[in-house]
C-alpha cells in the first residue's frame, strides 16, 4: 500500500478539461496508483451538482453553466479563488466519505485560522463560513473508493457572479473571501498553506503500510 500524495499545481484551467481529465484519472488509476492533490484556478463558470435544482440558477448572463456529477447546488469558480481537486483513494487510507468531509474542512478551518480567520460549520449548510458568509464550497464524487472534486475557497477574486444564483441551493446566503479579512493576503500563500496542512492531516489519517 502506497501513503505518497502527489501535488500538481495547474496555474489556471477551463473547468471541463480539469473535470474530464479527474473522471480519466480516477477511471484509469489502480491500486497501486499514488494520490493526487490538484490545486488550480478556473476561468469564470457556474457549476451544478448531480442532484441540483434548476430553480437556484438565475440569471447568469455570458458565464457558462456547466451539469456535473459532483454532490451540491449550483456554485461559482473564478480567477482568485483557489480550487483544491485530492484524488484519493479512500478505501486504501480507510477513510469513510464523512470523515473525509470533515478533514477537508478542518483543514480549511485551520488553514483560515493562520490568517486570524475563524471560520466554522453550519448544522445543514455544506462548506465553511465566516461570520455568517460562505467562504469556501465543498462537492465530492466518489466511484470504486476514489474521490475527486474538491474544495473551493474564495481568496481574492470578484464576487458578484455569485449574486446571479442562489449559492449552494441556501437562500439569502452571503459569500465573503480571505482578501475581505486580510486586505493585503498573498494568495500564493493561501494555497501553499491549505496543501501542506492537508498533506499533514491525510497522513495523520493514513495506517501505516505492514512490513
Amino acid at each position: 500500500m502506497t501513503s505518497q500524495l502527489s501535488m500538481c499545481w495547474l496555474g489556471t484551467m477551463p473547468y471541463q478539461q480539469t473535470w474530464h481529465n479527474m473522471q480519466a484519472f480516477t477511471q484509469q488509476r489502480t491500486s497501486d496508483t499514488a494520490d493526487e492533490l490538484w490545486i488550480c484556478q478556473h476561468p469564470s463558470v457556474f457549476t451544478q451538482g448531480q442532484a441540483g435544482d434548476i430553480k437556484h440558477i438565475g440569471q447568469i448572463g455570458d458565464i457558462p453553466l456547466v451539469q456535473t456529477d459532483r454532490g451540491g447546488q449550483v456554485t461559482y469558480h473564478g480567477v482568485g479563488q483557489w480550487v483544491f481537486y485530492p484524488l484519493i483513494n479512500l478505501t486504501r487510507r480507510n477513510l469513510g466519505v464523512k470523515a473525509y468531509v470533515q478533514l477537508l474542512e478542518q483543514v480549511t478551518i485551520d488553514t483560515l485560522s493562520r490568517y486570524d480567520i475563524l471560520a466554522e460549520r453550519l448544522e445543514g449548510a455544506p462548506g465553511l463560513y465566516v461570520e455568517g458568509m460562505k467562504i469556501a464550497s465543498l462537492g465530492l464524487k466518489v466511484k470504486r473508493g476514489c474521490t475527486y472534486h474538491g474544495l473551493a475557497l474564495n481568496t481574492d477574486m470578484d464576487l458578484s457572479p455569485f449574486q446571479r444564483i442562489t449559492p449552494c441551493g441556501l437562500s439569502n446566503m452571503q459569500v465573503t473571501q480571505v482578501k475581505h479579512y486580510q486586505p493585503n493576503i498573498d494568495a500564493d500563500h493561501v494555497a501553499t498553506t491549505w496543501s501542506d496542512l492537508f498533506c499533514r492531516a491525510l497522513n495523520d489519517r493514513t495506517p501505516r503500510t505492514q512490513v
